[in-house]
């Protein structure tokens, strides 16, 4: 569905682009062609939509938090291998808390030693988390959500 919705958006503007949905988790389904860049909407706890869908309070369990944490680092480490020199990933979350965020981040940073951080930092929405931007959700408006941008050095 979502990619549908990007589909639908790069045809509006005229823009094309090689879009995939596969298990982030595995190289299974790589052909070996590096991306440019990949946006990485990672499966979350979706604790940011909590205000519309206040059940994520009674569904999560604090282990849900350490599995997805997991996951996320396996995602991060896996398609950072099919990203070109030069190259950016974007990793979004509809999170706030922070292992799934700004934690997730920092322990892939350590651990990569090509990755750079480049999230801006002079914008005006969310709040500095770590080396990305967290908005937090706001009754009668948006939802929490994170993002951190980062560029595979050459």
């Amino acid at each position: 569905m979502r990619l549908g919705r990007v589909n639908a958006t790069l045809k509006r503007l005229n823009l094309k682009a090689r879009l995939k949905h596969a298990d982030a988790s595995t190289l299974d389904w790589w052909d070996g062609a590096p991306f440019d860049a990949i946006l990485l909407d990672a499966p979350c706890s979706g604790s940011g939509v909590i205000r519309r869908h206040p059940d994520i309070k009674r569904l999560r369990r604090p282990s849900d938090i350490r599995d997805l944490a997991s996951l996320q680092g396996r995602m991060l480490n896996t398609l950072w291998q099919t990203l070109a020199p030069g190259g950016t990933l974007v990793y979004a979350t509809c999170s706030v808390i922070p292992e799934e965020n700004a934690d997730a981040i920092d322990a892939f940073l350590e651990r990569t030693d090509d990755a750079k951080a480049t999230t801006p930092g002079d914008v005006s929405w969310g709040r500095a988390a770590g080396v990305g931007r967290q908005l937090l959700p706001v009754v009668g408006g948006h939802d929490g959500f994170f993002y951190a941008r980062l560029v595979k050095m050459a």
